[in-house]
């Protein structure tokens, strides 16, 4: 940071300066006329971590990236152009200030002290209110940055929570959301059911046809799972060939009709659009449990799982409860 010398030997003028729109020009010309002019080169940053100080861009352009010094920037940059400040809360607070602030090209500052700039808030009206409707603006745009993250976080966290290759939710969703679920049923005194659903001799169809018509494998038997539920049910991948199926306010008696639905449908599941490749046929075991009334999220997924088995034993391609 070069210094230059006194604002009254700059060359630029009050009335060019946001903070002083409206307010006595002559008065805040002899107030700010000891005050310094300092020159960044391109890149240059303002270091400046001990005292509270007002920087009014003369010429030249700067980027603040809020945060930046603490370490918890996201990437995110304001633009201070001619006439423009940084640095207000700093002096409002009376603290260091924590962004990153740097020239976007050489730039020349005027420096005014968080004492000097207290005194000119008191005598003048105009600058109060100028430094309030900055304030409010810039609060306005923290507000949207933040709204902009929350749905950004959101959007990532339902990323994070389903199957990238089926698109069903994960088992990170189930270990989440499974004992609300339950929870639920217990408080409300409703059936709460679970389908477990395993591919037959899924590994024997990856060897036999590739790993890729085994993705397109995954994928229409997800699909056939996700179609054949209600908009309250939930459906999942569990694991490798393993997908679930979550059906609150059911009783075994309805998931059991469910499962030999979606049993059916999953021999009729089309592999392949084009009919000149040959159609390998899908199967799959179903398990049946329901929740019992003393049980938690892990006894009923050991019910349905030890269901799955049984239909295992039993030959596959079949349903037990």
């Amino acid at each position: 940071m070069k210094l230059i010398g006194p604002f009254r030997d700059s060359g630029y003028t009050v009335d060019k300066l946001e903070l002083f729109r409206g307010a006595d020009t002559a008065a805040a010309a002899v107030a700010l006329a000891d005050c310094e002019v300092v020159q960044l080169a391109a890149g240059e940053a303002i270091e400046d971590a001990v005292r509270a100080r007002l920087y009014i861009v003369l010429s030249g352009m700067l980027e603040v990236e809020t945060d930046g010094h603490a370490g918890t920037s996201d990437g995110n940059v304001n633009r201070i152009l001619p006439g423009e400040s940084v640095g207000e809360q700093s002096v409002l607070d009376d603290a260091a200030n924590l962004d990153a602030v740097h020239a976007v090209e050489e730039t020349c500052l005027l420096v005014i002290e968080s004492q000097l700039a207290w005194e000119l808030i008191d005598q003048s009206n105009a600058v109060a209110r100028n430094l309030l409707r900055l304030m409010s603006f810039r609060i306005r745009a923290a507000n949207a940055l933040l709204r902009r993250r929350q749905k950004l976080g959101e959007f990532y966290r339902q990323l994070s929570l389903n199957d990238t290759l089926t698109g069903l939710y994960n088992r990170a969703w189930l270990a989440d959301m499974l004992p609300k679920l339950v929870g639920r049923a217990r408080a409300q005194g409703s059936p709460l059911s679970l389908l477990m659903v395993d591919l037959d001799n899924f590994k024997k169809f990856n060897d036999t046809h590739g790993h890729l018509v085994g993705d397109a494998a995954l994928c229409a038997a997800a699909n056939v799972i996700r179609d054949g539920l209600r908009p309250s049910d939930f459906a999942v991948r569990y694991g490798g060939e393993e997908l679930m199926a979550v059906l609150p306010e059911t009783t075994v008696e309805l998931a059991r009709m469910v499962a030999d639905r979606l049993c059916h449908q999953m021999r009729e599941a089309v592999l392949f659009p084009d009919m000149r490749v040959p159609m390998p046929h899908l199967t799959a075991c179903f398990g049946v449990a329901v929740l019992d009334p003393n049980g938690d999220e892990t006894s009923l997924i050991e019910a349905a799982d030890a269901a799955l088995y049984r239909a295992k034993e039993a030959g596959r391609n079949c349903v037990s409860v």
